[in-house]
């Protein structure tokens, strides 16, 4: 029995199951049946394979990284073999074949402890290298296992005391020195060794700066540092800065403390040190204003301040930058340029509901507030957000001088459908207080776009709000108005009156890109009219022409974007996604949509097969059973099928049309003529008042009811379907 690393609840072993995550684990067993599912490893890359990249994880035990699990193309991973990498085994076969998994945290500073796994049980690293016959320099080991790292320490301190170099922590706990060293025992070979011995010695410059005790450094000591702005450190590599901010991220690793500080020019990670995985400044919280004062370095390339004294500003000083900063955010939010992509007369009709839009979405940027997209796993849903995304990443990238920013601070999550129940705003609170409790992140600005727009999703937005996360809904649909109180801003157009027959999510989704980000203009301008299915605006259509994109063109990216919706429906797919819609060779789509267009052109003639006529009061119903006739699993989707099948079938018939959609649990509508869902589902339930019935996603949506009840409530929709468009 043992005590866990990161929050000391007794456990069998030295980790409790809820913080496994939070530790990376050097693996030095003998054999793949021992490592541990669900770990993260450091390994070593091995090289590589056209389906994926080998990791040893060990002495002899090696892994494969599929392409698959990657964020990223294999192509553009700038590993090379023997580079040090994390990964998760996800498991580990019964013929020790072993499937790792990517992780997104590449380096040791991203995690909370770290422990060694051998063939029986978990040691602490100092405890592994005690047992070990040499040490790390290649000398003989010694029973006293802290004598080499007090000597270690020893030797740090006389230097800083002897005033021969500065020395500051890395983002390990371990002690750099800006003059060469000339006796091997100054540093240690192993950071790893050192950092778990907690030696707080090493970093005595800066623990004795926050204790104020026999230090050579102290606050406002002459001469005294004029105040810098974060986007200006990059040219102060190895000077000592002071900044004044705001601390808008705090993560405590197993050596440093990780402060994200950010002022009105950028953010950038302060390292401070008490002693290894010991909170620093343990009175300093998200939201407070410092000045903090320390030497500017760059770890693994990106920038970070080695915090030598940090000091949490009240009164007039906080006022005084606070007020600094909300000047700084207020100019910076507003959008530069105010000008739709193009006239569209549903779009116009929430011009300034779009450009609040933009106005939030880059405030949430400037405050380092992480930023959520919700969008429904169709391709009109999928373009939008990545309009908002190829928006917004390149903001994150100036804000932020770690390189992995646009990973923390945008997410895409998909959607099953319209509606933002219970189930998606549960999961995204559950994230985001785990990040919060993880890794100091602050609440997230959530964006819903395509879906989110009616009465449903009103649940899911009181439980953001309890929280006082914001929300905003970005929606072609014909909305509740019940929403406009449940958000903080709606871009709902049907709300303002306006005809949204011609409309799409990524018409409105474009602009507010656009407004958020006026460089990328040129890359959205085609994408409005990539999401339509027919009858594509004119005025859409010549500016894609003149971006270059043909009719086919803008039909393949279309295809290709609703196919990959489909598969892996709940990843964002960034990188594939990003391909599909920008790359200008569009080769890539060509290829999907041809498996798009085979797909759907199989599914359409064994429907088209089994349709059944219905005459109701002159309204022409076809009726597809989908329960019975449709791969339910496969491509197409129920609702993209009945789509196609209606565009297909309305040509040979004359109006009013309507094709009918019954599953085992769930009806579908498609008509020539304008229908209420709701209304539908009214009517229905009035006939077949035990049936359940119930609308979902609001007129646009479709109904659910007992599949018991299936064949009456078939014959009450056909006969309020014959009342209602007759």
């Amino acid at each position: 029995m043992g005590n866990c690393i990161i929050c000391g609840k007794p456990v069998d072993g030295l980790v409790c199951e809820v913080h496994e995550e939070d530790v990376a684990f050097e693996f030095e067993g003998t054999a793949a049946s021992q490592l541990s599912p669900g770990r993260f490893y450091r390994g070593t890359v091995d090289g590589y394979a056209d389906f994926g990249v080998f990791v040893d994880v060990g002495d002899h035990v090696t892994g494969l990284l599929h392409r698959s699990e990657l964020d990223q193309r294999l192509e553009s991973l700038d590993w090379e073999p023997g580079d040090s990498v994390y990964v998760q085994v996800l498991d580990v076969r019964d013929n020790g074949n072993i499937d790792l998994g990517w992780s997104i945290r590449q380096d040791d500073r991203d995690f909370r402890g770290k422990l060694i796994e051998t063939a029986d049980d978990e040691r602490h690293p100092d405890e592994f290298e005690g047992d070990s016959d040499e040490s790390t320099d290649g000398t003989a080991g010694s029973d006293d296992r802290s004598e080499p790292a007090a000597s270690t320490a020893d030797s740090s301190s006389d230097v800083a005391a002897n005033g021969s170099g500065s020395t500051a922590t890395d983002s390990t706990g371990t002690t750099s020195s800006s003059t060469e060293t000339t006796s091997s025992t100054e540093t240690t070979d192993s950071p790893e060794t050192a950092e778990a011995a907690g030696t707080a010695e090493q970093a005595g410059a800066t623990s004795e700066a926050e204790a104020g005790e026999d230090s050579d450094f102290e606050f406002g000591t002459e001469p005294s540092l004029n105040r810098t702005t974060i986007d200006d450190i990059d040219s102060q590599v190895g000077s000592i800065v002071r900044l004044e901010g705001e601390i808008t991220g705090i993560r405590q690793t197993s050596g440093p403390t990780v402060f994200e500080l950010s002022d009105e020019s950028a953010t950038v990670e302060c390292a401070a040190f008490e002693e290894a995985g010991v909170r620093a400044y343990p009175d300093v919280e998200i939201d407070d204003v410092v000045a903090l004062e320390g030497e500017v370095e760059r770890h693994h390339g990106d920038l970070q301040v080695e915090t030598e004294a940090l000091e949490v500003l009240t009164d007039d000083e906080r006022a005084t930058v606070l007020e600094r900063l909300e000047e700084a955010i207020e100019q910076e939010a507003r959008p530069s340029v105010l000008e739709l992509i193009d006239d569209h007369d549903a779009v116009s009709a929430v011009e300034d509901e779009l450009f609040d839009a933009a106005t939030q979405i880059r405030r949430a940027v400037m405050e380092s507030r992480p930023i959520v997209v919700r969008h429904q796993a169709t391709a009109d849903g999928y373009i939008a957000g990545a309009a908002i995304e190829r928006a917004v990443l390149p903001l994150i990238r100036e804000k932020h001088t770690r390189d992995d920013a646009v990973y923390h601070y945008f997410e895409r999550r998909p959607l099953e459908g319209r509606v933002y129940d219970m189930d998606a705003a549960t999961d995204d609170v559950t994230s985001m207080l785990e990040a919060r409790e993880r890794h100091g992140e602050q609440l997230p600005l959530v964006i819903l776009v395509d879906a989110g727009a009616t009465a449903e999703s009103a649940d899911g937005y009181d439980l953001l709000s309890l929280y006082d996360t914001e929300s905003i809904v970005i929606d072609d649909a014909r909305a509740d108005e019940e929403i406009t109180d449940a958000v903080s801003l709606s871009v709902t157009p049907s709300l303002a009156g306006a005809d949204v027959s011609d409309l799409t999510s990524t018409a409105l989704g474009a602009n507010v890109a656009a407004a958020v980000n006026d460089d990328v203009r040129g890359d959205l301008e085609h994408l409005p009219a990539v999401s339509y299915w027919e009858d594509v605006p004119e005025s859409y259509l010549e500016l894609a022409t003149d971006a270059g994109y043909d009719e086919e063109t803008l039909t393949e990216r279309r295809e290709a974007v609703a196919l990959e919706a489909f598969y892996q429906s709940y990843k964002d797919k960034r990188e594939l996604v990003t391909d599909l819609l920008f790359d200008d060779d569009g080769d890539l789509a060509a290829h999907v949509s041809e498996q798009f267009r085979d797909k759907l052109e199989t599914e359409l003639e064994a429907a088209s097969e089994n349709c059944a006529a219905r005459g109701v009061n002159g309204v022409t119903v076809s009726v597809l059973d989908t329960g019975s006739f449709t791969h339910r699993y496969n491509f197409p989707t129920t609702t993209l099928l009945l789509d196609a099948l209606h565009r297909r079938e309305r040509t040979r018939t004359e109006p009013p049309f309507v094709t009918l959609g019954v599953g085992d649990a769930e009806l579908h509508v498609r008509a020539t003529e304008e229908l209420d869902v709701r209304d539908l589902a009214a009517g229905i339930a009035e006939r077949v008042p035990d049936a359940g019935v119930s609308a979902v996603g609001g007129r646009d949506g479709h109904i659910e009811y007992l599949v018991g009840e299936r064949d009456a409530v078939e014959e009450a929709a056909l006969e309020t379907l014959g009342e209602t468009l007759a």
